[in-house]
């Protein structure tokens, strides 16, 4: 489990994270969103111990993740690609094991496991360089994994990569849960929290603004489904908490219906009505 106790964090006059708190369940997937700026990254960064919160705690299974023991519990995939590019798969990932700490045999049992895992053992000793943007991506995935951690905290892991590779992260982030991992996952991408979040928790401004399953958070947030239909009398729209009996209401009085179409919220109507639709640069 992981609990977070009310971290704050302050740059100069901007604070990055204000008194946020969250509780992630042992064997989940844990979506973060927010737009840019929102204090994502800065929550994850607190989280894995790399940065100290102004005030409050984390716990990581009762322990703090700056103990040296903890540490070896923690994988993390950063938003910028963390690789050597002028060094191959095989050489890369042998750089991660030893600072791991990984005995001979150990190194490479979890090497040849983590290149099979994200299906890059056919490319295993061709230079970063040469690698697309997904490869490297799941590369990067790979390096996390080496010490087999319990906690995963991934930092937009699908940020320009191309569907294919898209499809093997999220492929490999459910192999992961079933394996009993912890997973924090940010992203732009509402389609990818839909799919793979057990909780959702939307942060702006360094605030959670809201928290709970996709279904819970659209039926608090999501506000009303848009239904139109064109009939013998022409176009009508209108927008319902009770599309289906309102929609048989109206179809009662037409004879001939030429379209129909029913629009429900989603996670993305969610997070456009909680932090606005401005944009953010």
């Amino acid at each position: 489990m992981i609990e977070v106790r009310g971290i704050s964090k302050r740059y100069g006059d901007l604070q990055a994270v204000d008194n946020l708190s969250i509780t992630i369940e042992k064997g989940h997937i844990f979506g973060l969103l927010g737009p840019n700026g929102a204090g994502k990254s800065t929550t994850i960064s607190m989280m894995c111990g790399l940065i100290s919160p102004d005030m409050g705690t984390v716990q990581l299974n009762g322990e703090k993740p700056t103990d040296k023991a903890t540490k070896h519990k923690i994988g993390l995939i950063p938003q910028s690609i963390a690789l050597y590019e002028e060094l191959s798969a095989l050489d890369n990932l042998s750089f991660f094991a030893d600072l791991y700490g990984l005995s001979a045999k150990t190194k490479i049992e979890r090497m040849e496991w983590s290149l099979q895992f994200v299906g890059l053992q056919d490319r295993a000793k061709d230079t970063v360089s040469e690698y697309s943007g997904g490869m490297k991506r799941r590369l990067n995935l790979a390096a996390s994994l080496l010490h087999d951690p319990d906690f995963i905290f991934m930092d937009e892991p699908t940020a320009g990569v191309d569907p294919q590779s898209r499809n093997k992260l999220f492929e490999s982030v459910l192999e992961l849960k079933d394996l009993g991992k912890t997973i924090i996952y940010t992203t732009h991408y509402m389609e990818e929290a839909e799919k793979l979040c057990d909780r959702v928790g939307v942060v702006d401004k360094g605030q959670l603004l809201a928290l709970g399953t996709v279904d819970e958070l659209i039926e608090q947030h999501g506000g009303h489904s848009s239904v139109n239909i064109r009939s013998e009398h022409g176009d009508e729209s209108f927008m319902t908490a009770n599309p289906v009996n309102d929609l048989m209401e109206r179809l009662k009085g037409m004879n001939t219906v030429e379209n129909l179409s029913l629009r429900r919220p989603n996670l993305e109507t969610v997070f456009l009505n909680l932090t606005g639709k401005q944009l953010r640069d």
